[in-house]
């Protein structure tokens, strides 16, 4: 296409500052980047370089089609970078970061099964509750849940998780069944690492005040609890629903529960992702669907 024509001679040029760099550069002679780059010039009708015998400098029009042609041209080789992708074996190191509990019990399963699926790919997992700065520290993404604070990265949904509140057949016959919000002060209620609890009250999002006679930052512990008919927990569906389906804890207020929350892998802002992230994220996406 003739829209092409001396583009990648007169990048060449602005970013050597010579035509005799630019050829060298480009492997032609310089009176052909010469040439291109006069054609250029005449069919655009602007200057696009101010000349002397010393150096060559880019004039003010020269410098803005400079910086679009560029941002073109980065963006093809992208592109290329992307196709040639899609025909090479995954291979190499990713690394990641996940929440603790979450990273135990969702992410390391389908991690393993990564690894039997693609031989040539290394990861390395960091499991940890602290928000990991990615670029600083050289993770190549994180596993989030929840609500996102605003930053520069880019944000994939992955899935979604809920909060249940539940308990066992014999606390809800023992104590009752809870039936409105204002009813959980009558119960024992387990306490994780948060005073309150979240619900869904007339379309909006509220947080209850919460006490018991039990404190665990541990999930587990308190599905434990639970389990021995000491009180009510409200906690993800991956920490529950397996007691769920078998019958040993019961949802409650369910006309209160919270929408789902999601589940997000975030990575630098690049132009394209290399194919080995591409293939984990995709990998951990597809069975977190089929979960």
């Amino acid at each position: 296409m003739r829209i092409w024509e001396g583009v990648s001679e007169f990048v060449a040029v602005a970013e050597t500052h010579s035509f005799t760099a630019a050829s060298k550069q480009l492997g032609t002679s310089v009176a052909h980047i010469s040439r291109q780059v006069s054609a250029l010039e005449t069919r655009l009708k602007i200057k696009l370089f101010h000349r002397s015998t010393r150096k060559v400098v880019l004039s003010e029009s020269g410098e803005v089609y400079y910086q679009q042609c560029r941002r073109v041209l980065d963006n093809l080789a992208d592109a290329e970078k992307l196709v040639s992708n899609f025909h090479d074996t995954p291979k190499g190191n990713v690394r990641l970061t996940a929440p603790i509990t979450y990273g135990e019990e969702v992410i390391m399963p389908i991690v393993n099964e990564f690894l039997l699926a693609y031989p040539e790919i290394n990861v390395r997992v960091d499991l940890s509750n602290q928000r990991a700065d990615l670029l600083y520290e050289g993770y190549d993404f994180a596993i989030r849940l929840g609500h996102l604070a605003d930053s520069n990265l880019i944000a994939r949904k992955l899935s979604a998780r809920k909060l249940i509140a539940c308990a066992t057949p014999d606390y809800l016959t023992l104590h009752g069944e809870p039936i409105n919000l204002d009813d959980l002060s009558q119960h024992n209620c387990l306490v994780g690492t948060a005073d309150s609890w979240r619900f869904m009250h007339n379309n909006k999002s509220e947080k209850i005040l919460i006490s018991g006679r039990l404190r665990c930052n541990s999930g587990h512990s308190l599905v434990k609890a639970a389990l021995k008919n000491i009180g009510l927990i409200q906690l993800p569906d991956y920490y529950v629903q397996p007691y769920i389906e078998t019958g040993e804890l019961i949802p409650v207020l369910d006309n209160y529960q919270m929408t789902e929350e999601g589940i997000w892998a975030l990575y630098p802002d690049k132009h394209y992702l290399p194919n080995k992230i591409k293939v984990l994220l995709d990998f951990i996406q597809q069975h977190l669907k089929d979960k």
